[in-house]
């Protein structure tokens, strides 16, 4: 079968790009080849610093020729009817075919060359690409990411006849600027001979390639000199599309500067240069080397040697910087400054300034401290620094710094270790890699700084909207929903977010109105619980301070509902959590819909639940349950829900014998137990209960008619199926559960 190739040549491709474009390219080509009916075997897309690559195989060398029929009206239908049909068709009355009375229309369609098609296809892509930024090179009326340079476009090993913008398709594409023939055009035949002519002229084509040779190169030469490389998957990443043929170097760091913070070490090393930190090879203390990896894109015909100088020179004067910014930091009187500097650091326009948000998170951190089992003390005084280092020179200057750098400085100020802990991981976590926080105090830090941000930016209206998250809400929630459910910290969504509800409204009214009378009388942030509610008591009950602070009121009426909508945004981010641990969002919905908002309990329901879903008795009971429901449904309007509602089980309903009394006897047996079990939160235990169900809810369906003609004996049986939906739905909301 043809195979297809496709190279778009262009300038340096951003590192951070070129896995998306690949990831692109590939669902394009698949969208529409599907569209076009064209089958294939393999499809493969490969992404380096100046080349993406398409490679198919098993295409057809056409479409087929088609034949389709259409049914048109009547024979006997009105001229306009059949003028209608024949506009649509594009075909005269004796080109109609008549059976039966009925015209049909018989159309041909002849099969079109697959390279024909492609080119089209590779058109439209290359005008629509979705690249993060793009750029118009020239008079060009397409936008690429760098000046699109050459194109290489072979079906069955002829050119595709394309052209864009004045760029002709050929046969021909470029290696390695610098080795080999040094970027002089070849021709290549097919896939097997663009990879080959590739390599022999120093380009690596496959990215997972790369990376191999990457760290295998490292392995080699950090062996040498008794060294192992720190891993670092996200820069290995980077580092594969930054070079075409990767050739890793150790270079030398001078050893004074393993006295600054290892951090800013690594931070200079990867941020800033590219680079990646060693160590010595067995040191469990996994302390810095006084050495660097660096990855060229030439093998040097000097062994590297005048690259690593040159490198190490970068280094030592990024390294310079941040001594001088570290030794400035720790300059005496510094830290006590820091905050202060803080009141002129706007933090968002309607939120107030950083300052502000500091006293904010610092009221925030003391409430939530006794339900993680922290120091209330402790927590508001770490959350009171956590935001100094913001001003500080190292943090200036490298911003991935900020709580690390605090962590530091606070400790050099003689704060406790767990204030210092608390300061250092307060971000954490900052993505779904990273680890989460579990000291208490720093914990109930961590809490406050993402909730202050949820609470405060839902508050203005400034919500994630599609894939546009500016404030990353998103991994905001998430970090809360991580660090209760790692802790297993007891405290219900709601009790969580109304402190900061209430200190956000409060700071929002006063940054708004700070000339009224509130403003002067309360000391909102000395005792911001106490100063909200009476705020809120003031602005809705009392007119002593009159129309100036009724704008509270609003916002004490609208409180539930932010606080719902919160929860809603929580639930959501819950689904993602769990669905990535291979949870179905149908069992979180099931839960939620209990009105629980306790993110401990949640997750336990759900697992529970989903455990006993995966059993044969759980599949069957669910069947049995929405039977039920579905019968309810459907006599609802002859029998009105309350008409049916649950049987009181206390004895005092008399029901005949058989299968309905044995579903009665075990109904009655499993609420029981039930409502202890789910009080204790053993919901492991409570789905066993409700097991137990199967045999009789099956036989019951089996032997007994609902709809029995008597209205009593019906009614009863209704009951009897409105109590089985009752006692299932104590556990979940079994009518939100898919299958």
């Amino acid at each position: 079968m043809p195979q297809l190739l496709l190279e778009l040549f262009s300038e340096e491709i951003p590192a951070r790009m070129q896995a998306g474009a690949a990831r692109d390219l590939e669902r394009m080509v698949v969208e529409r080849l599907k569209a076009q009916e064209l089958s294939y075997d393999s499809l493969h897309t490969f992404a380096g610093p100046r080349r993406l690559t398409l490679a198919i195989d098993g295409l057809p060398a056409a479409t087929p020729d088609r034949s389709e029929e259409l049914k048109g009206p009547k024979a006997s239908a009105p001229p306009q009817a059949l003028e209608g049909f024949l506009r649509k068709t594009g075909l005269t009355r004796e080109q109609q075919t008549e059976r039966d009375g009925v015209l049909y229309a018989v159309t041909s369609r002849a099969g079109r060359p697959t390279a024909e098609i492609a080119a089209e296809i590779v058109g439209e892509i290359v005008r629509a690409f979705p690249w993060p930024k793009s750029m118009r090179s020239g008079t060009s009326s397409f936008r690429w990411v760098r000046p699109l340079k050459r194109v290489l476009f072979l079906f069955d090993g002829a050119v595709v006849p394309f052209e864009i913008e004045g760029i002709v398709a050929g046969d021909v594409t470029e290696g390695h600027r610098f080795l080999g023939s040094k970027g002089a055009p070849f021709a290549v035949a097919d896939f097997a001979d663009y990879q080959i002519r590739l390599a022999s002229e120093f380009v690596v084509l496959d990215p997972a390639e790369r990376k191999r040779r990457i760290l295998d190169g490292a392995e080699a030469v950090c062996a040498a000199l008794g060294l192992e490389l720190i891993p670092d998957e996200g820069l290995l990443e980077e580092v594969a599309g930054l070079a075409e043929w990767p050739t890793p170097l150790i270079g030398d760091m001078h050893p004074g500067f393993l006295d600054l913070p290892p951090e800013v070490i690594r931070t200079s090393m990867r941020t800033h240069q590219k680079y990646f930190a060693v160590r010595k090879a067995g040191d469990a203390s996994g302390r810095l080397a006084p050495h660097f990896l660096v990855v060229a894109n030439i093998e040097a015909s000097d062994g590297g040697a005048e690259i690593k100088s040159g490198n190490a020179k970068v280094l030592s004067a990024r390294l310079s910087d941040a001594r001088f910014f570290w030794d400035e930091d720790r300059k005496a009187g510094a830290f006590e400054r820091w905050n202060d500097k803080l009141k002129g650091v706007t933090f968002h326009a309607k939120l107030g300034t950083m300052a502000e948000r500091v006293e904010r998170i610092a009221a925030l951190a003391r409430e939530i401290a006794p339900a993680v089992g922290a120091d209330p003390d402790l927590a508001e005084r770490a959350a009171r620094l956590c935001k100094a280092d913001l001003a500080s020179a190292m943090v200036g200057e490298f911003p991935e710094l900020q709580g690390v750098m605090g962590g530091y400085y606070v400790r050099l100020a003689g704060e406790p270790d767990a204030v210092a802990d608390a300061v250092r991981d307060h971000y954490k976590p900052v993505g779904p890699a990273d680890s989460v926080p579990t000291a208490p105090v720093t914990v109930a830090v961590a809490l406050a700084d993402k909730l202050d941000t949820l609470v405060g930016f839902f508050a203005i209206d400034e919500k994630p909207t599609g894939s546009k998250d500016p404030q990353a809400l998103r991994r905001a929630a998430l970090g809360v929903i991580r660090s209760l459910t790692a802790k297993r910290t007891r405290i219900t969504l709601r009790g969580l977010l109304q402190p900061p509800l209430l200190f956000s409204a409060v700071h929002a009214n006063i940054a708004e109105q700070r000339r009224i009378k509130a403003a002067k009388e309360f000391d909102v942030f000395a005792e911001p619980m106490k100063a909200a509610n009476a705020l809120v008591h003031l602005a809705s009950e009392s007119a002593i301070l009159g129309e100036q602070i009724r704008g509270l009121a609003p916002l004490h009426q609208a409180q539930n509902a932010l606080i719902s909508d919160v929860i809603a945004f929580f639930a959501d981010r819950l689904k993602v959590l769990l669905r990535d641990e291979g949870k179905r969002h149908d069992l979180v919905d099931a839960v939620f819909a209990l009105g629980d908002d306790d993110l401990v309990r949640i997750v336990d329901r759900v697992e529970a639940l989903s455990a006993f879903l995966a059993t044969e008795d759980g599949a069957n009971l669910l069947a049995g349950y929405k039977r039920a429901a579905n019968i309810l449904r459907a006599e609802a309007k002859k029998f009105p829900d309350e008409a049916y509602e649950a049987l009181p089980l206390d004895g005092s309903t008399s029901v005949v014998d058989g299968e309905e009394g044995t579903l009665l006897a075990a109904l009655t047996d499993v609420s029981a137990k039930l409502n202890p079990l789910l009080a204790s939160e053993d919901f492991a235990g409570a789905m066993g209960q409700l097991a137990r169900l199967r045999a009789p809810v099956d036989g019951f369906f089996d032997s007994v008619l609902v709809n029995d003609p008597d209205p009593e004996v019906r009614l009863r049986r209704l009951r009897l199926l409105s109590t089985l939906r009752d006692r299932a739905n104590r556990v979940a909301d079994f009518s939100l559960i898919q299958g």
